[in-house]
């Protein structure tokens, strides 16, 4: 029966996923705000078929540490739905994406018009300047600037290995960090099977602003892989 719920989610997921994609195409020259709401829909609906195709709950765990004005927000990285859940979670999520994934038909443009945070993983040190100017710029916009640090999706259990990236906008914006655990991985991989249980997004309290560099990102990194390993141990 698992295999058959999967497959069904899977056909009805990319169905509900393209649906939506070209119906934002008329949304392109509208206001942004248009956009989000878009977006905001397609999150929740994919929620629901996750609920009602292959019976996987989504708990919200830390509400109270989640920002709704500007802020941000460094996530552990196992799935899609990492990215896909955001946007009916946080008010106006802003993601760092690499810009291979403006090539993605329809995806890549709807990228584009969120104004998301393009950045070339091969640019080095003028990726890393462009990361910090654009994210200047969408923190005045008062939104919530997420970012994984792993840079890549990652294998549920192996602990994360985290990219500078986060600490040039730990240092730079001079703002606390929400630490995002989560258990998407046990659920929703790579592999076309989804395994029904919960799903947990468990927003941590923010790390203070204006530690070094180095103690930065030992506590993040500690802060996400044991709460995100407690979650993967109880076998939601």
């Amino acid at each position: 029966m698992i295999y058959l719920r999967s497959f069904l989610f899977q056909l009805v997921f990319w169905l509900w996923s393209a649906s939506m994609a070209v119906f934002m195409l008329v949304t392109l020259p509208m206001p942004r705000a248009v956009n989000r709401a878009c977006m905001a829909t397609w999150s929740w609906g994919l929620r629901l078929l996750l609920r009602v195709l292959v019976n996987v709950k989504i708990e919200i765990r830390g509400q109270e540490n989640i920002p709704h004005a500007a802020g941000l927000v460094a996530a552990k990285h196992q799935s899609m739905f990492d990215v896909f859940s955001q946007f009916s979670i946080l008010p106006d999520a802003c993601f760092v994406m690499k810009k291979e994934l403006l090539m993605v038909p329809l995806f890549g443009w709807h990228g584009l018009k969120a104004d998301m945070i393009v950045v070339d993983r091969d640019g080095h040190s003028a990726a890393l300047k462009k990361l910090v100017r654009d994210a200047v710029g969408r923190m005045k916009e008062s939104r919530q600037i997420v970012i994984f640090p792993e840079g890549t999706r990652g294998k549920v259990g192996e602990p994360g290995d985290y990219k500078p990236g986060i600490a040039a906008l730990y240092r730079e914006l001079n703002m606390p960090v929400t630490p995002l655990a989560l258990n998407c991985g046990s659920h929703w991989n790579k592999s076309l099977l989804i395994q029904p249980g919960t799903i947990v997004f468990e927003y941590l309290p923010a790390i203070p602003a204006g530690l070094k560099r180095g103690e930065f990102m030992r506590e993040l990194q500690t802060r996400i892989d044991t709460a995100t390993k407690a979650l993967e141990d109880a076998g939601l």
